[in-house]
């Protein structure tokens, strides 16, 4: 019974201490995006990123910007995955277009990536690193008027990133 106790007792430090964090109880993050280039061309950037980085050829000096797979497209929204190539975790990516009336952006966009993995709970910015690097490698990121808005609350291990790496 002692040893049931304690167990608990850890579970619920370790517990405290990771909500304690200000991360999602999930490795995942979510980002803000505006552009002042409309929806489309927004999208169809994104979808070439993905098709240029769908095999692992871009990732053997490291890094991972590689094995993303399109999944699917609208108008409004676009699917994907990213797998990571060392330990081959798959990450489901969901970009959601709003056209905005507000000058001089012409283009929300809500980014989210999410581990499939049911237990992930840090992930060292992987999922931010999923999201940025598609849009820095599309060029999208150096427009002008491009912000972005996220946080640790919403991003797991955020203020850590290291997209070079991950």
């Amino acid at each position: 019974a002692a040893t049931g106790t304690s167990l608990a007792v850890v579970f619920v430090v370790v517990f405290s201490v990771y909500l304690g964090n200000g991360y999602p109880r999930h490795a995942s993050c979510k980002i803000d995006w505006e552009f002042s280039q409309n929806c489309s061309s927004v999208n169809a950037s994104l979808i070439k990123q993905i098709s240029k980085w769908n095999t692992s050829d871009n990732c053997k000096n490291g890094g991972e910007k590689c094995l993303y797979k399109f999944v699917s497209a609208s108008k409004t929204e676009l699917t994907a995955t990213h797998t990571t190539p060392v330990h081959m975790y798959v990450d489901d990516l969901t970009f959601t277009f709003t056209d905005s009336q507000t000058p001089p952006t012409k283009c929300r966009v809500k980014a989210h990536s999410t581990s499939e993995t049911w237990y992930a709970h840090l992930d060292f910015s992987t999922n931010y690193c999923n999201l940025r690097n598609l849009a820095e490698g599309a060029g999208l990121t150096e427009l002008p008027n491009f912000t972005e808005l996220t946080s640790d609350k919403i991003c797991t291990q955020y203020s850590s990133r290291n997209c070079t790496k991950y």
